[in-house]
């Protein structure tokens, strides 16, 4: 067991502390506090640990509302233990941090992290259960495979919370149980016999949901890919057409565009639009759903190699919003050399948005404006939409 006394938080979830010289990342702890805690791992250069009793707490601590979000627990919440305005003022740390320390930039080290809404609690639409050797849901410990029963998360939207499904005892063992409550107000719920399975089994609702955003209905599959915080595509889609300020004749492209949720934002404004997107069910969803857009289409490819091809040519603006690991050094290279006007960026993982922002500086699109927003209240994410422009 080690005292510490708590410095600066770090991306990941926890703060960063120091003993004999070494790093300690310790988790439910708080920037300024004494706490005690149990090293949970032991690497060379670094421990992590788990405060497990607050000697000196700070004043934004309070009581965690959830009782599964505890050191021994539930590994899904990092920072239940502070005020929702400290939450984001930590949050805002994480990305000015990663910002020096991988791009380095301090232009934006003031840059907010603003909420989506009043609600810390009941916001996330979709939620993933694991399942227990006793086949109940339930919710990995941070780090572990261990299986933590959970019978109510208080962060899923009102209408997961107490699901039929969250009672039963009967689930396969080691398998995956997915939760929806979709814009429309319905419920899917889905089950696969294990992680690896990439089959999934309808239990109740239906495969196909609807979720509505910028006045506009998709049709999607249960599992595919949708912002999980309600707020999120009406307010991402509108700050990335606050960045760009999008013209009319300007040719866009929307990559990683999913099922089209910022072509449908820019389509009225500019065109041609061209949504590029792996997922060839969210591919068909867009085309669904946007239709009516004679002035958008869908290419079903991987981003990298479908820039790779020397057909793709002039882009005046461009949104991406790539998965967590970032778009990648090949992806911001192919986007300049199309010489776009402006790039807005939306980016789930502050490290690989760093990393990429100092890609596109290299390249003579230096970031130009920041936003960020609290979409995942409770926990260490979030998500920021940064516009890079030409020098």
């Amino acid at each position: 067991m080690l005292e510490l006394d708590v410095g600066p938080v770090a991306h990941g979830g926890h703060c960063v502390a120091r003993v004999d010289g070494r790093v300690v990342f310790v988790r439910h702890a708080l920037p300024g506090e004494r706490v005690r805690a149990r090293v949970t791992e032991e690497r060379r250069d670094y421990l992590r640990a788990d405060a497990v009793a607050v000697l000196e707490p700070s004043p934004d601590r309070v009581a965690p509302p959830c009782p599964f979000a505890r050191p021994d627990a539930c590994g899904g919440c990092d920072f239940q233990h502070a005020t929702p305005a400290a939450q984001r003022t930590l949050k805002a740390g994480v990305l000015a941090d990663q910002l020096h320390r991988l791009a380095g930039l301090d232009a934006f080290s003031r840059v907010p992290v603003e909420p989506l809404g009043s609600d810390q609690l009941g916001w996330r639409t979709r939620v993933q259960f694991a399942v227990d050797a006793a086949g109940r849901l339930g919710f990995h410990k941070h780090r572990s495979h261990d299986i933590v029963p959970v019978d109510r998360c208080l962060i899923a939207h009102p209408a997961l919370r107490d699901l039929p499904a969250a009672d039963r005892s009967d689930w396969p063992a080691g398998g995956t149980v997915e939760a929806v409550a979709t814009s429309a107000g319905d419920v899917t719920v889905l089950m696969r016999q294990s992680r690896m399975d990439r089959r999934w089994s309808l239990v109740d609702g239906a495969q196909r949901v609807h979720e509505t955003a910028l006045e506009r209905t998709w049709e999607l599959d249960a599992t595919g890919f949708w912002q999980v915080h309600p707020a999120a595509p009406d307010r991402f889609a509108a700050v990335v057409l606050e960045l760009l300020q999008p013209r009319a004749g300007e040719r866009a492209w929307d990559l990683y565009g999913g099922a089209g949720l910022f072509a449908a934002a820019l389509a009225p404004h500019c065109g041609p639009v061209t949504v590029v997107e792996a997922d060839r069910q969210a591919v068909a969803a867009g085309r669904r759903a946007l239709g009516d857009l004679d002035n958008v289409r869908f290419v079903a490819g991987d981003v990298g190699r479908t820039l790779a091809n020397p057909r793709w040519r002039a882009v005046d603006v461009v949104v991406l919003d790539p998965p967590r690991a970032g778009a990648g050094r090949d992806v911001v290279d192919a986007i300049v050399r199309r010489s776009p006007r402006a790039v807005a960026y939306v980016a789930c993982d502050p490290a690989a948005f760093a990393r990429d922002a100092r890609a596109f500086g290299d390249l003579g699109y230096p970031l130009a404006a920041l936003r960020a927003f609290d979409a995942f209240p409770m926990t260490h994410h979030f998500e920021a939409i940064g516009l890079f422009r030409s020098r």
